[in-house]
């Protein structure tokens, strides 16, 4: 059997990702999703100097008031602009779900390789812990983690969204690895005397990219999600803080005389994910062709 050589394989990957590259960037959906994304990502670093009012604290004596031409999503019940409140209530949402994805990501890939490659006593033990952990209901393990570390600070709520998607992401890696560990190439890396390390990491992790790259996007909308029902209900940010479900959850007692506290935030969060969704289905639809 003829092998290719090892510059062409690369030069062959090289002008596939290239292609992948040109097509996803032509894609409609992904184009939408990813310019919602960078609108809110501009939103997040820019903060207060693009609010027309300060996010924290109120500055107008109208307190409650509903949308006007000065205040375009009206004021809270403290005075504030909600407006303002909306632009820079992206900043920790869009820093704790990225920094939980990526944690999940590395952990539950690294997971995935171990298991999936020596299967064995390895396979079983960690495949039945993670069985066990997917048991229980997302929302629940996490409230239960964090109710336990007994801290709401924005890296337990990243470390815990981080650990509860792990075990997802592993079972999904686990799945490719097993597939491509059974091919020609991973047993010529064996004849030659490289170590377990070497090929999980330099032969097999480069062919099982594509899953982690889309259980990575599709990750990250949930974890958005997680983030904001987590705050909703007490175990993540605090007021005064902008941030989308904190200003939900402050103003859900009066969504009856001034529904436009909750309504624009909410529709921020739902905006965001579906930008997420429409992102990561447009890197399965490039990736699976």
């Amino acid at each position: 059997m003829t092998s290719v050589p090892v510059p062409e394989r690369r030069s062959e990957a090289a002008i596939a990702r290239r292609e992948r590259a040109r097509a996803l960037v032509r894609t409609p959906s992904f184009v939408l999703g990813a310019s919602i994304i960078v609108f809110w990502l501009a939103c997040a670093l820019l903060g207060d100097r693009i609010t027309p009012f300060d996010p924290l604290y109120d500055q107008t004596p109208e307190i409650s008031a509903s949308p006007s031409a000065e205040h375009w999503f009206g004021t809270d019940r403290l005075g504030r602009d909600v407006f303002s409140r909306v632009l820079a209530g992206s900043r920790d949402i869009l820093v704790i779900a990225p920094l939980a994805t990526l944690l999940a990501t590395m952990l539950g890939a690294g997971l995935g390789l171990v298991t999936g490659y020596f299967r064995g006593i390895a396979d079983d033990t960690i495949s039945r812990l993670i069985d066990a952990v997917l048991a229980i209901p997302l929302i629940v393990l996490a409230v239960t983690v964090v109710a336990a570390l007994g801290s709401r600070s924005t890296w337990a709520v990243t470390v815990v969204i981080a650990l509860v998607f792990a075990p997802i992401i592993a079972r999904t890696v686990r799945a490719a690895v097993l597939g491509e560990a059974q091919l020609d190439y991973v047993e010529a890396a064996r004849l030659r005397g490289e170590r377990a390390p070497y090929v999980m990491v330099a032969e097999i992790l480069p062919n099982v990219m594509p899953p982690i790259l889309v259980e990575a996007t599709i990750r990250l909308g949930y974890a958005i999600f997680a983030v904001a029902t987590l705050t909703f209900i007490g175990f993540g940010l605090q007021p005064p803080s902008p941030d989308w479900a904190v200003q939900i959850a402050d103003n859900y007692p009066y969504l009856a005389d001034s529904w436009w506290t909750v309504l624009f935030p909410a529709l921020a969060i739902a905006s965001l994910v579906v930008a997420v969704n429409l992102v990561s289905d447009s890197v399965q639809q490039v990736l699976e062709r």
